[in-house]
């Protein structure tokens, strides 16, 4: 594996055990031994691959107790890493009686230095096409714009601040990119570290002030980047504070066996197979079906903000007011199959994060999950008839349904007739409201309001 000529130092006492402990601790947390990973790799229909099956292989954790019962236990999504780190301690205890007269675990090192750079990148290589193609924080619904500020959970406007600058996320994916290319060659690890420390390291720190969910594969990225930064500290420490010379102190591999280099070089095409696949995959669904948004088009040209002007329950006309929970404020129609509305009836909150691939555009939930303020509905659209099939788009108010008829006496107004979800009979007049939005009109030409 090494030059015969290459010497390796003896290694302290407390450097072998601290070795020994994170050893087995970072393989646990980085190569997929956890059986559930291969029952989610086999369930992969890989003739309808779609990106996101990909990306929840990358992010899998280890799940010794499913997170089901952790929040049952009040542990946290950190449960599983303590028992990592018990059986972690338990066996280098046990590994350091066994083997008690080693003096150096170099050629280990390095290749525990491998796993980790390449789980590493792996990671990196997902998001970061996620981010530059804009998939992972869409641009905020015209919903979005018109939901009070207040209204909306921490996390829900982090992404909608970063939603709002489609370049701007494409920037930050390419950035992921790049340190993730510079982790395959050991030359360059450093400066891909370097760069994961400036973006992850801020991404982790939001994970947790905003809430956003995912605070356990953050702080894991940021785990393993100050592993290998670790191997560099002694060396850039001579260079920078000594200011002496800083001699490359590295394991040179040598395979010499045929089958090893073929091994290492099916291994390294596979990964990057796997790279030019994901790619491809998510260019594919941010152009054709964004994952978090639904596919189906809205009803042709009905997108747009509506004030409600006439609204008649059991042919009896209720005025305009903020406190009657019968009586509809506004309405939106997205340019995709959902229309919300604004009245004064409780949002039963949806508490997830909206993430994740569904099929179905009714259980695309990112646009309603973690807020309230509006009550979101899909619609079926039948344009012969003339009739829309609505039905809650919240998991929690599923039974919610409205069957209406349509007419469009003009191009601002839409009229709808028909049966609401208390079987009540409705008659509803909307207008539009050529609203305009500071955020789409843009800082660079004067605005007219």
């Amino acid at each position: 594996m090494a030059k015969p000529t290459q010497v390796f130092k003896e290694w302290k006492g407390w450097q072998l055990n601290l070795f020994r402990f994170f050893f087995i601790f970072l393989v646990l947390l980085s190569v997929p031994l956890d059986w559930k990973f291969y029952r989610e790799l086999f369930s992969i229909n890989w003739l309808h691959l779609h990106f996101y099956d990909l990306l929840k292989l990358t992010k899998y954790q280890p799940q010794f107790i499913s997170q089901e019962s952790l929040a049952k236990f009040g542990w946290g999504g950190f449960g599983n890493w303590g028992i990592s780190l018990v059986i972690s301690l338990v066996g280098a205890i046990v590994w350091a009686r066994l083997d008690s007269k080693r003096r150096e675990y170099s050629i280990l090192y390095y290749w525990l230095r491998v796993i980790v750079r390449y789980r590493l990148a792996a990671v990196l290589i997902t998001y970061g096409f996620i981010k530059l193609f804009p998939l992972q924080m869409p641009y905020p619904s015209l919903s979005d714009l018109l939901t009070n500020y207040g209204d909306f959970f921490a996390w829900k406007i982090y992404f909608q601040t970063l939603g709002i600058s489609p370049n701007y996320e494409s920037f930050l994916g390419f950035i992921e990119i790049l340190a993730a290319f510079l982790l395959f060659n050991r030359k360059t690890v450093t400066f891909g570290v370097g760069l994961i420390f400036g973006f992850i390291g801020n991404v982790a720190v939001v994970n947790g002030f905003y809430d956003v969910g995912e605070q356990v594969l953050s702080t894991y990225i940021v785990l393993i980047a100050a592993f290998l930064f670790v191997y560099d500290i002694p060396r850039l420490y001579d260079l920078l504070v000594l200011q002496i010379p800083a001699y490359a102190n590295k394991l040179v591999p040598v395979y010499a066996d045929k089958k090893l280099r073929d091994t290492r070089r099916v291994l390294r095409t596979a990964f990057l197979l796997f790279v030019l696949l994901f790619g491809w995959k998510t260019f594919d669904s941010f152009h054709n079906d964004p994952y978090k948004i639904p596919r189906t088009p809205g009803l042709s040209k009905a997108y747009g903000y509506y004030d409600v002007k006439q609204f008649v329950l059991n042919k009896d006309t209720i005025p305009y007011s903020k406190t009657d929970r019968n009586r509809w404020q506004d309405v939106v129609f997205e340019k995709w199959s959902t229309l919300t509305i604004k009245v004064n009836r409780p949002v039963k909150i949806d508490f997830s994060s909206g993430e994740g691939y569904h099929e179905k555009d009714i259980d695309r939930n990112y646009e309603l999950a973690g807020h309230g303020g509006r009550h979101y509905f899909y619609y079926e659209a039948d344009t012969f008839k003339h009739t829309l099939a609505l039905q809650n788009k919240n998991i929690n108010e599923r039974s919610e349904k409205l069957f209406l008829t349509y007419s469009r006496p003009n191009d601002s107004t839409i009229v709808l007739n028909g049966i609401n979800e208390n079987r009540d009979s409705i008659h509803v007049v909307l207008g539009r409201i050529n609203k305009k939005y500071m955020m789409l009109e843009g800082r660079r030409r004067a605005v007219k309001i």
